[in-house]
């Protein structure tokens, strides 16, 4: 099960549909097999990037069940809903298919603090034993979690074993938070997300890798392991060197639909199709791709 020592690279997996827009799972198949590749030393599937919001309740369950049969590495299940009926439904198929644990998104009802702790205190008693990973991506949810609420959530909540860090600007939030921890609060697994975007300033202030997307996840493995090898130099090149693609990949509302065409592109996925309501490329948009992968394959072999 998912504990407070998870690290490195825990890949956020898209969704592959037919162009028909229904599920493809030979697709979850080369996928997983692709992320695994290029370093993953876990997955997280029907989070915000994985379109689970346009899954039917059955559809998810089989996405989660191909996956865990795929892999042997740890697999956290997003299951943020509405109502904690849902959560609590798809939290336990997914461990009783094998994951490892699940990750949970505040709802943007929530205003006050004591509504986000209570909140968390009833995401804990749902999901009884199950570990989970407290998701802080207040761009998208709108809900701002002070650090003295996530200190508060992980003194009170024992199977709250991760944030995923996706507060921006939020180095400081990860400084505090370890600062915390070297006084004596519980030490829980800190992955970060944004694409990507912070990774290095991010594994300085102390988180334990990341959990994200990107279309060339090999990166954050690389640059985690040249950062863990105390070669920061080497890191900050290899960082560098991905950059651009990783600035074009962040477009709100568009981010999704580049990581599927370069995955697509990749052969990680057979076709880069995003399940309606969703936008497509257009041409000009697909060229500046291809310009900035083709100067991204340039400077890669320009470090050796």
């Amino acid at each position: 099960m998912l504990d407070e020592t998870a690290c490195g690279v825990f890949t956020i997996a898209v969704t592959p549909f037919l162009p028909d827009g229904t599920l493809d799972l030979e697709s979850i198949d080369r996928m997983v097999d692709f992320y695994l590749e290029k370093g993953a030393t876990g997955l997280t599937i029907l989070g915000m990037m994985g379109e689970a919001g346009k899954l039917t309740a059955e559809e998810s369950v089989a996405v989660v069940g191909r996956v865990t049969a795929r892999t042997s590495v740890p697999v956290v299940v997003g299951v943020s809903a509405p109502g904690f009926a849902v959560m609590k439904t798809l939290a336990h198929a997914s461990t009783d298919a094998g994951a490892a644990g699940v990750m949970v998104a505040p709802p943007a009802t929530l205003r006050t603090d004591d509504q986000i702790t209570a909140y968390y205190h009833d995401t804990a008693e749902t999901l009884g034993g199950i570990p989970f990973v407290l998701q802080d991506f207040p761009l998208v949810t709108n809900v701002v979690i002070p650090v003295k609420i996530i200190l508060r959530i992980v003194a009170d909540c024992p199977t709250c074993v991760m944030l995923k860090h996706e507060d921006w600007p939020g180095l400081e939030k990860i400084s505090a938070l370890r600062t915390a921890s070297d006084a004596g609060a519980r030490r829980i697994s800190i992955l970060t997300g944004n694409g990507g975007l912070f990774l290095l300033e991010e594994m300085l202030r102390g988180a334990d890798g990341a959990m994200t997307g990107f279309a060339f996840p090999e990166m954050m493995s690389d640059v985690i392991a040249a950062f863990e090898a105390g070669d920061e130099t080497r890191a900050r090149d290899l960082f560098d060197a991905y950059l651009p693609l990783v600035r074009y990949e962040s477009q709100p509302g568009l981010g999704l639909a580049i990581r599927k065409y370069t995955l697509a592109r990749r052969g990680a996925i057979a076709h880069a199709t995003l399940r309606k309501p969703g936008v497509g490329l257009s041409p000009t948009t697909v060229a500046e791709i291809e310009t900035l992968i083709a100067r991204q394959e340039a400077r890669l072999a320009a470090l050796g």
